[in-house]
Formats: C-alpha cells, sequence, structure tokens
C-alpha cells in the first residue's frame, strides 16, 4: 500500500465554491479521505500544504499535445492528415509521443489530464482520447480511448482541400452528411443481418469508426469558430440524433442566447493570441464568461501547440479579467472538461473515490505570479528531471 497524505491546505475541490482547509489522504492512487486532521498511519508520505493551495488535476478537453512535436517540424506533425479529407477511422493513440517534452511541462503547469487529437484539416478526422500526462507506454496513459469523433466546419477544411475537392462550406456539410448516410445504412444492414454472415455488408473502417457516433456512445466534436458553423454543426447533429460537442466557439458569445436553448457542452478557446484568420476576428476571453453566465457547460482549452498546454490556468485567469466568475473559470479547467469528455467518475475534482490528481500551488493558480509547487498523478509526484514510471 502506497499512502499519500496532503495536510493543512486551502482545498479548492471544484465542487464548493468556498475553498476551505482539509487534509487530504490518498491511497494506491485514489483519494480516500478529505477532512482536517487526519492522523497518518505508519510509512505514510506526508506533504505540509499548509498556507498553499491545492486544486484538482487541471483537465483540457481539447489539444493536440504529443501529436505535434516539441521543437521539431514535419518529423512530428502528426495531427493532419492531409492525403483524404474523409478519416473518421484514424486514431490519435496510434500519433502520440509519450516522450515529447511538452507533456511533462503541461504537468509541471498542473495539467494532468488531456484530451488530445486531430485537426481540422478534414471533415471527419478520426478519434481523440482521454490521457494521462505522463507514462513511457501510451496504452498505460489512456483514461478513455475514445472519447469523441473529430469534425470541422469553417475555414480550415476549405483552405486545406480547396484545390481538390471542398471549395465550399456546403461541400463540407454534405460530405459530413454522406458519410453519416453510409454509415447509418452500413448499421441498419449489419443489424439486419444479425449473425447471418451471409447477410453481412462487406467490412468498411471508416463506417465501422462512426458506428459508435451513430450509437450515441461518443459524440462529434465539432471544430467551429464562426456562429453559422455552429450552427451548421447544431443542424447536421439534431438531424441523425447525435451527440455533439461544440469546440472553439468563438462567436459564441453573438449567439449565447440561441447556444443556452440548445444545451451542447462548448470548449472555447484558444482565446490567447492573435486573429490568425477571417473566422477568430471576434475572438475574445468575453467568451466563456459569457456563456456559463447563460447558463451553458463551458469548459476553457488551449488547442495545444497554439497555447502552450501549461498555461492553461493562466486561459482561466485572462477569461476571469473579462468578466468570468472565478469559481466559473475554475470548474472550466477542471470538472466541466472531465464531463465534456466524459471521465468525471475519476478525474476534475477533488473527491471521494477519484484519481489522486492533485495540484499544489502558491497562489492562485489562475494568477500568472503563482507557481506550482508539486503535481501529483495517481499519488505520484511530477518531477521535473524526468518521467515518472507509472
Amino acid at each position: 500500500m502506497k499512502a499519500l497524505l496532503i495536510k493543512g491546505g486551502f482545498v479548492h475541490d471544484a465542487v464548493n465554491p468556498a475553498p476551505y482547509i482539509a487534509d487530504i489522504l490518498a491511497v494506491d492512487g485514489k483519494i480516500t479521505k478529505i477532512q482536517q486532521d487526519i492522523v497518518p498511519e505508519e510509512g505514510t508520505e506526508v506533504v505540509d500544504a499548509t498556507g498553499l493551495n491545492v486544486y484538482p488535476g487541471l483537465v483540457d478537453a481539447h489539444s493536440h499535445i504529443g501529436l505535434d512535436g516539441y521543437g521539431i517540424g514535419f518529423e512530428g506533425q502528426d495531427y493532419n492528415e492531409l492525403n483524404d479529407i474523409i478519416t473518421p477511422h484514424l486514431r490519435a493513440i496510434d500519433a502520440v509521443n509519450p516522450r515529447d517534452e511538452s507533456l511533462l511541462l503541461a504537468a509541471l503547469g498542473g495539467v494532468t489530464t488531456v484530451s488530445t487529437g486531430p485537426g481540422s484539416s478534414n471533415v471527419l478526422g478520426g478519434a481523440f482520447t482521454a490521457i494521462k500526462l505522463i507514462g513511457d507506454r501510451i496504452d498505460n496513459m489512456i483514461l478513455k480511448e475514445k472519447t469523441a469523433m473529430k469534425c470541422a466546419f469553417g475555414e480550415n477544411p476549405k483552405r486545406c482541400y480547396k484545390d481538390k475537392n471542398n471549395y465550399s462550406r456546403m461541400s463540407t456539410a454534405a460530405k459530413l452528411r454522406e458519410m453519416l448516410f453510409q454509415a447509418k445504412e452500413y448499421k441498419e444492414k449489419l443489424d439486419n443481418a444479425g449473425e447471418d454472415l451471409s447477410k453481412k455488408p462487406a467490412f468498411n473502417m471508416k463506417l465501422e469508426a462512426l458506428l459508435p457516433v451513430l450509437n450515441r456512445e461518443m459524440p462529434l466534436k465539432a471544430h467551429a469558430h464562426r456562429a453559422d458553423d455552429i450552427f451548421t454543426a447544431i443542424r447536421i447533429a439534431k438531424e441523425f440524433d447525435l451527440k455533439l460537442t461544440l469546440e472553439h466557439c468563438t462567436e459564441g458569445h453573438l449567439i449565447a442566447g440561441e447556444l443556452a436553448k440548445e444545451g451542447y457542452p462548448v470548449a472555447v478557446g484558444p482565446s490567447l493570441g492573435h486573429a490568425t484568420k477571417y473566422e477568430l476576428r471576434n475572438k475574445t476571453f468575453k467568451t466563456p464568461g459569457i456563456l456559463a453566465k447563460a447558463g451553458l457547460s463551458v469548459s476553457i482549452i488551449t488547442d495545444s501547440p497554439v497555447i502552450p498546454q501549461q498555461y492553461l490556468a493562466l486561459c482561466a485567469g485572462l477569461a476571469v479579467k473579462s468578466g468570468m466568475e472565478p469559481f466559473a473559470a475554475l470548474q472550466a479547467i477542471t470538472i466541466n472538461p472531465a464531463k465534456h469528455i466524459g471521465v468525471e467518475a475519476r478525474v476534475g475534482s477533488l473527491s471521494v473515490g477519484k484519481d489522486a490528481d492533485i495540484v499544489i500551488a502558491d497562489g492562485d493558480i489562475m494568477d500568472s505570479l503563482t507557481n506550482v509547487v508539486g503535481t501529483y498523478i495517481d499519488g505520484k509526484l511530477i518531477k521535473a528531471d524526468k518521467n515518472v514510471e507509472m
């Protein structure tokens, strides 16, 4: 048995709005107690957190970390497949490099779980995955192998394939619909065939990959910045009765009332940096606060490497500066993204029974002057000099 006791810190559990002083006991990587004055048993590692702030490990619902090599070019660019505009059969786990330096930097910055996956070059890009950020082998880092099916609207599929077969937004929407119709027909044939192999349709890897989407086992993860693209994503999801999450949602603040009526989870960002294309011209850190006040479940994202993953908390702080309630901003980098990617039973808050993913900081974690003094993943301290065997 391996026990960790963090004593006397100000606990920000992402469940209760007000922090409180308590001890946190973790045994074999799971939180077993959160209360005052826990007496350690012999052999327990005790960490004095008096005067420090204690948070859940931060969660990012949308990034490409590990698929875009740190400090290299083409050799490490594995997030966009540019040979085929329709690639639902691709899986992020086949491209994440656990040894990439960016993962360790993120963990040292307090981020412990991310959903990472394909970029937005393709109408259908493939399956995102949820992973813990430290390890030597991706298979041992997976929290949830498939969190969502990436699809993309707007400028990116147009730009990447304008000289091939996708010049307009109409074409993007039509290609997505066509694949969903084909997958629906494929599913019907499989269902009707039952166990009769002679009646089963010929195996199609792309259509197989879409079956969990049609079965509502995982959502479409819709890259959409502009308001009209957001509504196109919603329209298609409704047509096929699909689960949906709205990613980036850059103009979400302009249509907050309509989005509140729909109720889909939103992942907002990356909001830091120059508007590098036309559909980003309304980018602002006011967006997450406006959408949260409208009643939506809001996650703040880095879209790493667009914003380095370790600055997730800083992005939440900038949202607070732009009007977001501080507790809502904390939830937007903890429990909300955990729900967004379907891993809230294990991470996203400091609660008994959850993984011991814990961050200790010497100030408000959303303040740029704050230092993370300790990040624990599954109860193990992450060290700057090397990865930890998980």
